[in-house]
C-alpha cells in the first residue's frame, strides 16, 4: 500500500494500518524490549529508599541530608521529564529512550565508586534526568504502536513492568544489602545499558510520529516493515485497513508547544490529569520512600526486617497494577482512576485512625493503600497519551510526569515534616488520605472516558 504525500493523508492511513494489525509476536517483542528498559529504570528509581538506612549510617547523614538524598533524584526526574517531552516530539521517541537508558546505566556504575555524599548526589541527579526522560517517552511510544481495541490491557501489561521493577528492586535489596552492602545493587542496575543496543537494532521509530512530522517516506517504510513482521509472525496476509477520520492538515503540520496543552478541549484535560498525577505520586512516594526508615526508627526493626516489610508493600502495589490491567478496558479509565484514589483514601484513613501502633498494622494497611494507589499511577501512563494529539503527545505525557515528580519531591518532604514535627504516624496518613480524596473527586467528575476509541478520534 502506498501513502499519498500529504500530512493529513499520511496520518489517516498510518492510523488505519496500525488499527488493523492483529496481536502478534512483533508487538509482544517490542513490548518486551521496551519493558526490560523500563523495568530497570524503576529498579533504579527506588533503590535509594532501600539503601538510605545503610549509606546514612556509613556517611553519618543528618535528617536533612537524608531528605536531600531521597529528593535529588526526583528533582532530576522532573527536569528530565520536561526536557524529554520537548525532545521526543522533535527528534523522535526511540532516540530519546536510547539516550536516557545509556545515561542511567553509566550513572549507576559510577555510583558504585562513590565514597562521599556529594558525588553520589550529583550522579543521582543526572540519573534522575535520564529516568524522568525515559519513562514518559516510552509510554507515548507504546500507546502509538497500539490499537484502540484492548489498548488498555496492551499498554498496562507493558506498564506493569515499572511496579514490577520497584517490587524486584525491593526484594533484591532486602536480600543483597544485609550480605554484600549497597554497592552491588547499583552495579546490577547498570544492566539496562545493554538494552540500548537492542533499542537501536530492533525498535522502529513510531510511524505515527513520523507521519505527523511530515517524514512521509520514512513513515511508509517503517509501516511496511512493521506489516511484514506481523505477517511473518502470523503466517497469513493482513486484513485491509478500515477507513478512519482524517487528521486536519493544519493540526498535522503544526509543531508541538506548551500552548497546545491548554488550547480548546485540551485545557480541561490537562488540568484534570495534572491533578491526578500530582496526588497519585505524592501519596505513593510519600509512603514508600520512608517505609524502611519508619519501620526501623518507630518500631526498632533491624535493617533486614525493615526491608522485607517494605517489600510487601511494593508487591501489593504490583498486584494492584495487574488488577488495573485486567479491568481497565471493561470498567474504563475514569472508574479505575476514581475508585483507585478512593480506595487509597479509605486505607490511609483507617491506618491513621488506628495510629499504626504495630509493625503489622503498618504493613497491612500500607500494602492495601499501595495496591489501590499503584493501580491509579500505572493507569495514568495509559490514559495521558490518549488525551493528546501525536504532535504533542510526548510533551503532554512528560508534563504529566513533571507533576508526578513534584509529587515525588513533596511527598517525602511532607511525610518527613509531619513525622519530625511530633504529629506521629497517624497525622501522616490522615493528611495523605485527605489529599487522595481530593484527587478521587477530580477523577470522578472531570476525567473524560477514552476506552475503545482510536487515538486520532480522542485527540485530533
Amino acid at each position: 500500500m502506498s501513502i499519498a504525500a500529504t500530512p493529513e493523508v499520511t496520518q489517516r492511513d498510518i492510523a488505519a494500518r496500525l488499527e488493523r494489525l492483529p496481536m502478534s509476536r512483533w508487538q509482544v517483542s517490542i513490548r518486551l524490549i521496551i519493558g526490560i528498559v523500563t523495568f530497570f529504570e524503576a529498579f533504579d528509581q527506588l533503590l535509594i529508599a532501600y539503601t538510605l538506612p545503610v549509606i546514612g549510617r556509613e556517611w553519618h547523614m543528618t535528617t536533612a541530608a537524608s531528605t536531600a538524598t531521597l529528593t535529588i533524584g526526583s528533582i532530576g526526574m522532573l527536569l528530565g521529564a520536561l526536557a524529554s517531552g520537548w525532545a521526543a516530539d522533535r527528534i523522535g521517541r526511540v532516540k530519546v529512550i536510547t539516550l536516557c537508558v545509556a545515561v542511567t546505566a553509566l550513572c549507576s556504575l559510577a555510583m558504585t565508586l562513590c565514597t562521599a555524599l556529594l558525588p553520589f548526589l550529583i550522579l543521582r541527579f543526572v540519573q534522575g534526568l535520564a529516568i524522568g526522560g525515559e519513562v514518559p517517552t516510552a509510554a507515548a511510544y507504546i500507546a502509538e504502536i497500539s490499537r484502540a481495541r484492548r489498548r488498555g490491557r496492551f499498554v498496562l501489561m507493558y506498564e506493569i513492568v515499572f511496579p514490577a521493577g520497584l517490587a524486584v528492586g525491593a526484594l533484591v535489596a532486602a536480600w543483597v544489602i544485609p550480605h554484600w552492602g549497597w554497592r552491588p545493587l547499583f552495579a546490577l542496575a547498570a544492566v539496562p545499558g545493554l538494552a540500548a543496543v537492542l533499542l537501536q537494532l530492533r525498535i522502529p521509530e513510531s510511524p505515527r510520529w513520523l507521519a505527523a512530522h511530515g517524514h512521509t517516506e520514512k513513515a511508509e517504510a517503517t509501516m511496511s516493515l512493521i506489516e511484514r513482521r506481523v505477517e511473518e509472525s502470523l503466517g497469513r496476509p493482513l486484513p485491509p485497513p478500515a477507513v478512519t477520520t482524517a487528521v486536519p492538515a493544519a493540526a498535522a503540520a503544526k509543531r508541538s508547544s506548551f500552548r497546545d496543552l491548554f488550547a480548546g478541549r485540551y485545557r480541561r484535560r490537562t488540568l484534570m490529569v495534572w491533578t491526578i498525577w500530582f496526588v497519585g505520586y505524592l501519596a505513593n512516594y510519600g509512603i514508600t520512600s520512608w517505609l524502611p526508615t519508619l519501620y526501623k526508627g518507630s518500631f526498632h526493626l533491624s535493617i533486614g526486617q525493615a526491608l522485607w516489610y517494605s517489600t510487601a508493600t511494593s508487591v501489593a502495589g504490583l498486584v494492584g497494577c495487574l488488577i488495573a490491567a485486567l479491568v481497565v478496558d471493561k470498567l474504563g479509565r475514569r472508574i479505575v482512576l476514581a475508585a483507585g484514589l478512593g480506595g487509597t483514601t479509605a486505607m490511609l484513613v483507617v491506618l491513621g485512625a488506628l495510629g499504626a501502633g504495630t509493625p503489622l498494622q503498618l504493613l497491612v494497611w500500607s500494602s492495601l493503600a499501595a495496591m489501590f494507589n499503584f493501580a491509579v499511577n500505572v493507569c495514568l501512563y495509559l490514559y495521558t497519551p490518549e488525551l493528546y494529539p501525536t504532535r504533542s503527545r510526548a510533551l503532554g505525557v512528560s508534563l504529566g510526569g513533571v507533576l508526578n515528580r513534584f509529587g515525588l519531591i513533596l511527598g517525602p518532604i511532607l511525610v518527613g515534616a509531619l513525622y519530625a514535627g511530633g504529629g506521629g504516624l497517624a497525622s501522616v496518613f490522615l493528611v495523605l488520605g485527605g489529599i487522595c480524596l481530593a484527587g478521587a473527586l477530580v477523577a470522578g467528575f472531570f476525567a473524560e472516558e477514552t476506552k475503545g476509541r482510536t487515538l486520532e478520534e480522542v485527540s485530533p
